[in-house]
């Protein structure tokens, strides 16, 4: 009677705690598999069941970050240099677009004989935000921009002079004089915010894509000029809202 009562205590334990292992959500172990498979020494592992749905759920918010570093460049064309995506069920998101952008200008003039003499070196950063591959208002947004302009009028430095017509006089047309120069450089980097918006939305996934672009132009006479553009790290912030209409 005795040995009987302790092999029912033994069957149900084992069947309390095989009920407890499928309800916590383990699927096909048993006590005897680990048993089995376990060796001296090792660790048993249980692997939460794999979900098969790949569908994005909806957020409120969504940021990005980034070493964006596009250095020394006259001339890009709009880029891409961030993207995300957000589902939502909103019609409209707010992008808030916070970059550091730099500019490098650089003129020189040469000058003599009391010529003037001109130099002008521009640069530009833009920067616009599509949602779905639309243009968000207010469009291109100038994150940085310089123009630099150089002018000097100087009478040159004498190097030397000859009596071509040998009468004792030597006039300043007998003189050879090299250029005077000035050159002016200027490099700045600042990190800028602007805020972008999209209205008129349907329910569902949409992309945000962060483009910019440099634009550079320069102008010389006897001189020289150069312009460039800096982007530096950047940050993107989304957010959905419902605007009152």
């Amino acid at each position: 009677m005795m040995n009987f009562s302790a092999h029912c205590v033994r069957l149900l334990a084992i069947l309390a705690v095989s009920t407890l292992m499928t309800n916590c959500g383990v699927e096909d172990l048993s006590l005897r598999g680990l048993r089995s498979n376990k060796k001296d020494g090792e660790s048993v592992s249980l692997k939460s069941p794999t979900s098969t749905t790949t569908s994005q759920p909806a957020a409120k918010a969504t940021a990005a970050f980034s070493d964006i570093a596009i250095m020394d460049q006259g001339d890009i064309a709009f880029t891409t240099i961030m993207k995300q995506t957000l589902k939502t069920s909103n019609r409209s998101l707010f992008i808030d677009m916070s970059m550091e952008c730099g500019l490098l200008t650089q003129t020189t003039v040469k000058s003599k004989g009391g010529t003037r003499d001109t130099s002008t070196a521009s640069a530009a950063v833009m920067v616009r935000v599509l949602v779905d591959g639309k243009v968000a208002a207010p469009g291109e947004v100038t994150y940085c921009q310089r123009t630099q302009e150089l002018s000097a009028t100087f009478g040159g430095i004498l190097q030397s002079c000859t009596d071509a017509n040998a009468d004792g006089i030597i006039l300043s047309s007998e003189c050879d004089f090299l250029d005077e120069e000035l050159s002016l450089l200027l490099s700045t980097m600042n990190a800028n915010s602007f805020n972008f918006l999209t209205d008129n939305l349907a329910s569902g996934v949409h992309t945000v894509e962060v483009q910019a672009k440099i634009f550079s132009s320069t102008t010389a006479q006897t001189g020289s000029s150069q312009a460039r553009g800096f982007i530096g790290k950047g940050t993107v912030l989304t957010t959905s809202e419902r605007l009152a209409q």
